[in-house]
Formats: structure tokens, sequence, C-alpha cells
């Protein structure tokens, strides 16, 4: 009992000076860099698929160019 005390005690005193405040915004931040690396992430692989696509279409224009003047 007297440990659940001092617990809230001291929960109440990091609440009152703004400790807790900035535990919590530095939580929110993270989770927001870390959505952000994620759409980061999945923007690359889109682009890497379009890269790729775009590669795959100018070899089957080469081959059919080279085809054609044969």
């Amino acid at each position: 009992m007297t440990k659940q005390i001092v617990v809230l005690c001291a929960g109440a005193l990091l609440a009152g000076c703004g400790v807790a405040d900035t535990g919590a915004a530095a939580v929110t931040a993270a989770g927001s860099k870390a959505q952000e690396i994620r759409e980061g992430q999945q923007a690359e692989a889109r682009v890497r698929e379009q890269l790729d696509t775009a590669n795959q279409q100018a070899a089957q224009q080469r081959k059919a160019a080279e085809d054609a003047s044969q």
C-alpha cells in the first residue's frame, strides 16, 4: 500500500513539473517519425517498381528495334 502511494505521489510530482508531458510528446514524435519512415520506404518501393517497369519496356523496345533491323 505504501509503495502505491509513493508511486502515485512521484507520478503526480512528475506530471506537475511537465516531465510527463515531455515524455508523452517524445513518444508522439517518435510514432510520427516511424510513420514517416514507413511511408518513405513505401514510396521508395513504388519508385523502384516503376524504374524496373521502365527498364523492362526499354529492353523490349531495343529488342524489337534490333529484330526489325535484321
